[in-house]
């Protein structure tokens, strides 16, 4: 919320100082608010396709890489997505494919499947999942394909000078392991660009930035991210390359085909 000075000790100015910024919060819709953000996070062009690099980092300071291409393409904004992550490296994890359908009904989850090439399996992954380490990263398989709005309620916490600040409680408490999160959403680009977690003890134990933002074919595009474990010290730092949008993806790159057939002319 706002600060603001008190040229006078008044109590018409002091009633009047404490009252504006309030009358101001009012005025935010907030579940417009909330679909803008989702918007700018996940639905930016009608598909795109980036080349991602990630550096985890445990708490003793050692370090494993990830680099994968990600495809993605919209049934229409804020509504149904499809998405593949493709691993080219290290070797471990070469040939990896994480596949997801996803849903905005509530009443639906979303589908995701891993492809492991070492088993030639394909493996579903359930919902209860979700909410579980991405490839050995801090990153949540539900962080990369992105949570359901319609999953929690919002609230208003505080009216910045550049960002909203909102509190999030989850509606299905028992599917979750935070007790609500709390999010910053800039207001010029409607990105978030910071979101904790809290125990419901109110510890603060996990944290997603949006650490760099470009412009990328008229869309701010968050092109650096990072998750930490506030308890362990760990964190994941992810960077974004090659951005493109509006590539005319088709429905067949989404396919399970693709688990086990690559689409190589759109990862090359």
């Amino acid at each position: 919320m706002k600060k603001y000075s008190l040229l006078a000790t008044g109590l018409l100015l002091l009633s009047h100082s404490l009252a504006a910024p309030l009358a101001h919060a009012a005025e935010v819709d907030v579940d417009n608010l909330v679909q803008e953000a989702e918007r700018a996070s996940y639905y930016s062009g009608n598909d795109g396709r980036s080349d991602a690099r990630m550096m985890i980092v445990d708490n003793q300071g050692r370090k494993q890489l990830r680099q994968f291409t990600i495809l993605r393409r919209d049934v229409s904004d804020n509504g149904d997505q499809q998405m593949m992550v493709f691993f080219s490296r290290p070797s471990d994890v070469k040939d990896t494919v994480f596949r997801v359908e996803k849903h905005v009904d509530v009443n639906v989850d979303d589908d995701r499947w891993l492809y492991l090439p070492a088993l030639d399996l394909v493996k579903r992954i359930s919902a209860g999942d979700k909410r579980t380490s991405f490839v050995g990263s801090h990153f949540y398989y539900e962080d990369v394909s992105g949570r359901a709005i319609s999953e929690d309620t919002f609230v208003l916490q505080s009216d910045e000078a550049d960002a909203y600040v909102l509190k999030a409680t989850p509606k299905a408490p028992d599917t979750v392991e935070f007790a609500y999160y709390v999010v910053r959403i800039n207001k010029t680009t409607k990105l978030p660009m910071e979101i904790n977690f809290f125990k419901t003890n109110g510890d603060n134990y996990r944290r997603v930035e949006a650490v760099k933002i470009e412009d990328i074919q008229g869309h701010p595009t968050v092109v650096r991210s990072k998750v930490s474990d506030l308890q362990t010290g760990g964190y994941t730092l992810m960077e974004f390359r090659n951005i493109t949008y509006d590539l005319g993806l088709d429905d067949d790159v989404f396919s399970e085909r693709s688990l086990r057939n690559p689409p190589q002319q759109w990862l090359n």
